[in-house]
């Protein structure tokens, strides 16, 4: 891990791994240094703006160097309480145009690839590339791809992907290179909300499959009722040719 100045009010830290940058960041947010005005996580860096009239870049690294050593340590347990109330679990249908392409690379059925998704426990670790798209790690190995050679021009909104360790879903309609495994109807991103994205730096998240129910209408019984009312207007019919046949009959005997 280094620490680096980064203008006149900001340092960077730059860490070794993903892991490390969610430790750090969860280190800062849960207790910033004095003076520290804001926290910005990337993927293996972490901005963090202060307010020089309150302190300066040594006091800063000797603060980040200690809280780092904390973050390291292993916690009794990593999912917590708050975790999980925290926790934002988004409904997912899994009808994504890559679907099959991502299980026959994977070697897995699509079934597999749906069991795999939603089975694991993410966490956003930063936001980019367009407001409120949020870069979730936590994805299950077997399930990581590069980008797409080709990236489409327009991606819907609420479509669920994965690109190399990362699982995310895009909040607006946008170019991507990800794949699309399904969609969500969950809205991500409201710029009048305050906040205006549902997953911040550090939110746990959880996929949860939608599944489709189809009525099953009782083909049976409307044809018994078909063969009932059909019945009955024949008997009907058949009354009323006798009835006819029989006022002819009396009308030729008088």
């Amino acid at each position: 891990m280094r620490v680096l100045p980064c203008g006149s009010d900001a340092v960077l830290i730059e860490a070794d791994t993903a892991e490390q940058v969610q430790q750090l960041h969860g280190a800062l947010h849960t207790a910033p240094p004095i003076g520290v005005t804001e926290l910005v996580p990337a993927a293996r860096t972490v901005l963090v703006r202060y307010d020089p009239r309150v302190t300066d870049p040594g006091r800063l690294r000797a603060a980040i160097t200690a809280l780092a050593a904390l973050a390291a340590l292993p916690r009794a347990d990593a999912a917590t309480s708050a975790d999980v109330a925290r926790t934002v679990r988004v409904p997912v249908r899994y009808d994504g145009p890559d679907l099959a392409e991502v299980a026959a690379r994977t070697g897995l059925t699509e079934r597999q690839v749906i069991e795999r998704h939603t089975a694991a426990h993410y966490r956003v670790a930063f936001c980019g590339f367009a407001p409120g798209f949020a870069y979730l790690t936590g994805l299950d190995p077997q399930l990581r791809l590069p980008r797409r050679t080709e990236p489409r021009t327009r991606v819907p909104a609420g479509s669920v992907a994965v690109a190399d360790e990362y699982t995310g879903i895009y909040p607006s309609p946008s170019p991507g290179g990800w794949h699309l495994l399904g969609s969500t109807t969950l809205t991500l991103w409201d710029p009048t909300a305050d906040p205006p994205t549902r997953l911040r730096p550090g939110t746990a998240v959880r996929f949860v499959e939608v599944v489709e129910v189809v009525e099953v209408v009782e083909v049976v019984e409307v044809v018994e009722i078909v063969e009932v009312v059909g019945a009955v207007g024949a008997a009907g019919a058949v009354e009323g040719v006798n009835g006819v046949e029989a006022r002819e009959s009396a009308g030729s005997e008088s």
